[in-house]
């Protein structure tokens, strides 16, 4: 019998089971690397094989439907070998609230894989292994990397270890500008042979500068001694801006076979030839060359205002992706700008890259082009990458608004190992970009700048502002081999970009420029703040020119050859640097160019003039400076005395004092109690939330 209280409790319940009928509708659909595309993908027992084919499965319950529902697309445990790019469109787009995610199934690991395995190898009893490659013969494939069991291995070099040097410059040396596109060099006798083997796919790779210059050979004269190359490079062969000859080496050289892990392709036969590693069986070994050029694009048309969004991808691995400079690219742009990505997004809003390995790629591992905002980069593992992990770079000041980017998230990832094929890569590189958030990422062991904001030289107006670079640790990085770099690089106009609580430790140059935090070619209006600057080449913080900066509240410290730096005087502030800690055993205090001179300055309408004499080019105070080795008396203010420094109008407030850290032996800058620094107004800089969290979360997305 249906009572009044039973049919209150029935109504009571009806009204979850009412509201759960309106909730999402979740369809799922399932791939395996045992999958048959012709099955129907919704269970287990009946996958996909390949994710295009449940996309396209989803695309056609679309446009059956006129409902919204979420896709969920499971990825089981297992290799995909992929042979074509997956393409999301604006009609691929899910919703805040229902959105399209590409995942793993549990905890399996799906591994998306962009290469080819080589098999049929011989011994040819000499200890060189080989094997023939028709794609290659016939000019369908070409590759610059290899990998036995997942570990790299070199191409055939001279020489096997260190550089070769330019000899000489007959396009011209120190006398030109170092800017003039070079096509050959005179070469030592001996360093290059005219007589090796199928000589047109022998490439020389020059570093000098901040880049790396690789130049297939065209021709050599053997008589003079010159090597011509069949594009130019764009700058002269020498080390830097002195007289040195650049270093170089020689890649994908038959005679230079001559060492375990070493391996060498003829692009005419298409033979691939190795020396294997001790312990390699090359029968059972695998053994893989990359040959997909990306592995996602996102395709949106944001000119059109077409986007693609509300894509989500975890837990997924990314292994191998393809790429040849194009003839007459010798990869001259800076921070190896003009290599791709594996990832490209155009057009792009609300998506998430999540949880994801990326790994043994020739290219970059992102790049978030025009268009793209509110996006999300969490805590993926990038690393052993021919270029850097992140580009993003959209429309420049004059570029339609609708082209712009910006307001992306990228925190707690970790890159690793990368540049190592295009060594001037950048590990995080924002060029035309704005409000976006850099935060909690680990970079280390790349051979070139950390973080690079900014693409914009000089005063001129850019697009890049209100970008926040904090709690990320960057370290180890340069490496000795090439020159004019930070840890964190900035470049042009910046209003309101900040760079905090940022670790920054070990970063070494070839000749000049192994900075911590650098400041170049019209960086303006930045606050650099809290960061903790160690163990650098040359100064933990450095101005090449810039305005209005300021700088409070750091920590420079031990940098080996100098500790401050700044090239030039200009005509107004180029920085407020007060409220740091400088702390030194060796090199100089400040160098390079420290003085003023004197120029106008518009100081405010109410003046008869509006215009004032002013001399100062940099404000200086409230800091502490100390070195243990240094009585006061012998420290070098820009070659003057404390007290003369102090008659310049510079750090009259500032003290010379142990600031008592806790440990700086062992790299330990907390600050005791009785610190001298706190009288100063200095705050304690807490690292202990620097670098990936444990479990960093995706943010609200933006409707």
């Amino acid at each position: 019998m249906l009572t009044w209280a039973r049919l209150t409790i029935l109504l009571f319940l009806m009204q979850f089971c009412i509201v759960d009928s309106f909730a999402a509708k979740e369809t799922v659909f399932y791939i395996s690397p045992d999958g048959d595309d012709a099955a129907s993908g919704k269970n287990l027992r009946s996958a996909f094989s390949t994710v295009n084919q449940a996309l396209e499965a989803v695309r056609q319950l679309r446009a059956s439907s006129a409902d919204e529902e979420a896709f969920v697309l499971y990825l089981r445990g297992g290799v995909y070998e992929i042979d074509k790019a997956i393409v999301f469109s604006p009609d691929d787009s899910g919703t805040s609230e229902n959105p399209l995610t590409i995942t793993s199934y549990k905890n399996e690991k799906p591994i998306l894989r962009g290469g080819k395995t080589i098999t049929g190898w011989k011994n040819n009893g000499k200890g060189v292994w080989s094997t023939t490659i028709p794609e290659v013969k016939n000019g369908a494939w070409s590759f610059r990397e290899l990998y036995v069991n997942g570990e790299k291995r070199s191409r055939a070099r001279i020489p096997n270890d260190g550089f070769k040097i330019v000899a000489g410059f007959p396009d011209g040396g120190r006398e030109v500008h170092y800017h003039t596109d070079c096509q050959r060099f005179e070469y030592a006798k001996g360093d290059i042979d005219p007589n090796w083997t199928n000589l047109q796919d022998v490439e020389v790779i020059v570093y000098h500068f901040w880049t790396d210059s690789h130049l297939p050979v065209q021709s050599i004269d053997a008589d003079k001694r010159i090597v011509t190359f069949k594009h130019k490079a764009g700058k002269v062969f020498t080390d830097d801006f002195t007289s040195n000859g650049a270093r170089y080496i020689v890649e994908n050289v038959l005679e230079g076979l001559d060492q375990p892990g070493e391996w060498y392709l003829n692009k005419k036969t298409g033979e691939l030839s190795m020396i294997p590693m001790p312990g390699d069986d090359l029968q059972t070994a695998e053994v893989i060359a990359p040959s997909l050029p990306e592995f996602i694009r996102y395709e949106g048309d944001p000119a059109k205002r077409r986007f693609v969004e509300n894509i989500d991808i975890k837990n997924l691995t990314f292994e191998y992706t393809n790429f040849e400079l194009p003839v007459g690219n010798s990869n001259d742009s800076q921070g190896s700008a003009s290599v791709p990505a594996a990832i490209t997004m155009t057009g792009a809003r609300n998506c998430v890259i999540q949880n994801c390995e990326i790994s043994k790629l020739g290219t970059f591992a992102f790049d978030i082009s025009e268009g793209c905002s509110n996006n999300q980069f969490i805590a993926n593992h990038i690393h052993h990458i021919g270029a850097g992990g992140f580009r993003v770079n959209g429309a420049s000041y004059d570029g339609s608004p609708l082209l712009r980017t910006g307001f992306n998230t990228i925190s707690d990832n970790v890159i690793e190992y990368y540049g190592e094929e295009y060594p001037s890569a950048v590990g995080m590189l924002l060029m035309n970009t704005q409000g976006n958030d850099v935060a909690h990422n680990e970079i280390h062991h790349g051979w070139y700048t950390g973080v690079s904001l900014g693409w914009s030289w000089g005063y001129q107006p850019s697009i890049s502002r209100d970008n926040v670079v904090e709690f990320n640790h960057i370290h180890d990085i340069g490496q000795g081999l090439l020159s004019d770099m930070g840890a964190i690089y900035t470049l042009g106009l910046s209003p309101g970009s900040v760079l905090r609580n940022n670790l920054i430790h070990d970063v070494n140059a070839n000749h000049y420029g192994g900075w911590g935090i650098y400041n170049d070619e019209g960086s303006s209006q930045l606050l650099i703040e809290n960061n903790i600057v160690y163990n650098t080449k040359f100064a933990g913080y450095n101005i090449h020119f810039c305005k209005e900066v300021t700088v409070r509240n750091n920590i420079f410290a031990l940098g080996r050859l100098q500790q401050l730096s700044r090239s030039r005087v200009e005509p107004h502030q180029s920085v407020f640097f007060e409220n740091n800690i400088v702390y030194w055993n060796d090199g100089k205090l400040l160098d390079g160019n420290w003085k003023d001179k004197p120029y106008d300055f518009y100081y405010h309408p109410k003046n008869d003039s509006g215009v004032r004499k002013a001399q100062n080019t940099f404000t200086m105070d409230w800091n502490l400076f100390y070195n243990p080795t240094l009585p006061l008396s012998n420290v070098d203010f820009n070659d003057m005395t404390i007290e003369e420094w102090r008659k310049q109008g510079k750090d009259n407030h500032s003290v010379y004092a142990d600031p008592m850290f806790v440990d700086a032996a062992n790299y330990d800058f907390r600050l005791k109690e009785n610190s001298p620094a706190f009288q100063l107004g200095f705050q304690q800089i807490d690292m202990a939330a620097v670098g990936p969290r444990t479990e960093p979360g995706v943010k609200d997305k933006k409707r």
